[in-house]
């Protein structure tokens, strides 16, 4: 046991760099829209979100470190050597896509790096598959909700003489993204684990523009006459608290990564001798990720901020509530949401009320294509480092 501490307390130290470097890519989550619509100065918008999300941890649950730790691969593989592999991979892709300005998951680069690290340690059987009849109700249930949003926005393009094939389209695929996360609130779907967080993938960008497009229409419509200082003196603020409920959700949902890995670090040594999270790996965890956040991946912010679309203050509002609204729902659900997805989606979704043209699509397509690469690629690096570092590793015994 006592040979093992200094490998359990290099491995604290980089789950503590993972949060850290989360908040330093995810910092522009939450900070994004205020920069852009300026209804916070950077500094203010930095400082506020870094405290929201030491608070997020404390305020939600830690169903997110227990899914982590628990859900995804078996217990048997989470070695020592193996979460320190999947969390050494976690932090060099998050770091680079960070000097990259690209905003990638960090909670998918840890779920890719657990399993590819899980499989080299214990073979694909380390993966913890959903059930049969779970994987027979989301099909049957999406495949409801996309017949459903098919022919409901198929009969208003028609209505409307516009583009039906495509109204029929983007209705099947809404209509089914809609679906699985209404019924996983009224209880009659339950998934976790794996499932849950590759489902939400696609998920929670399209609900995210879903939601902040028929938001937008919706206060468009409602303050339609109303003078722009008159929308900016009420939206505002609206916007800033939008953005504080969602860093504060952001925390505790990619704040619990580094929460879980310490947790199961300590129980696969012994340290610990079930699952349960103690107070100060919350307390390191979230000010790992709020000293990440105050030192701010801008680089990620003006891709957000300035070059998806532009965005004005109602819309930052809109924009922010949609996104927030994902991540409060899905963290109590103890699912590692890419909050990346939801509030990159609501941005989308505002920017396309003014149009498809609004919308650089170009930089859409980059970042979608780094979401999709993200657990595989995550997944392949941490396997071979497994494989080449525990083959190295009886050598070193020698000198």
């Amino acid at each position: 046991m006592i040979g093992l501490e200094p490998l359990i307390l290099f491995g604290i130290i980089l789950a503590l760099a993972l949060n850290f470097v989360n908040g330093l890519n995810d910092a522009s989550h939450s900070i994004a829209t205020v920069v852009a619509t300026k209804a916070l100065s950077p500094g203010k918008a930095v400082l506020s979100t870094a405290i929201c999300n030491m608070v997020g941890p404390f305020v939600f649950t830690t169903a997110v470190a227990t899914t982590i730790g628990t859900a995804i691969v078996h217990p048997d593989s989470l070695t020592p050597l193996s979460l320190i592999i999947a969390m050494v991979t976690a932090v060099v892709l998050v770091f680079v896509a960070t000097r990259s300005g690209i905003p990638i998951s960090s909670s998918h680069a840890m779920v890719g790096g657990l399993l590819g690290a899980g499989i080299g340690a214990y073979g694909v059987s380390a993966i913890i598959p959903p059930g049969i009849q779970v994987l027979e109700q989301v099909t049957i249930w999406g495949l409801i909700g996309a017949v459903v949003g098919a022919v409901a926005l198929g009969i208003l393009t028609m209505t409307l003489k516009g583009d039906v094939p495509t109204g029929i389209l983007l209705g099947g695929v809404c209509g089914a993204a809609v679906t699985i996360p209404v019924l996983m609130v009224a209880g009659v779907l339950k998934i976790s684990g794996l499932l849950a967080i590759v489902l939400f993938i696609i998920i929670s960008p399209i609900i995210g523009m879903v939601a902040a497009f028929l938001f937008d229409i919706l206060i468009s419509h409602l303050f339609g006459h109303s003078r722009q200082n008159r929308m900016k003196r009420i939206f505002q603020p609206l916007h800033v608290l939008s953005c504080l409920v969602q860093a504060t959700a952001h925390g505790a949902n990619d704040g619990q990564h580094a929460v879980g890995v310490i947790t199961a670090l300590l129980v696969s040594s012994g340290f610990l001798l079930s699952f349960e999270v103690p107070a100060w790996v919350i307390l390191t965890s979230a000010i790992a990720i709020g000293l990440g956040t105050c030192f701010g991946g801008w680089q990620v912010v003006d891709k957000m901020a300035k070059e998806i679309t532009k965005i004005r203050p109602y819309q930052g509002f809109c924009a922010a509530t949609a996104s927030s609204g994902i991540l409060v729902m899905v963290t109590s659900y103890g699912v590692p949401v890419s909050s990346t997805h939801a509030i990159n989606g609501a941005i989308i979704g505002v920017g396309a009320t003014r149009g498809k043209n609004a919308v650089q699509w170009k930089v859409v397509r980059e970042m979608m294509t780094a979401w999709i690469i993200t657990i595989p690629l995550a997944l392949t690096l941490s396997f071979f480092g497994y494989l080449v570092i525990s083959t190295l590793l009886p050598f070193f015994q020698y000198f």
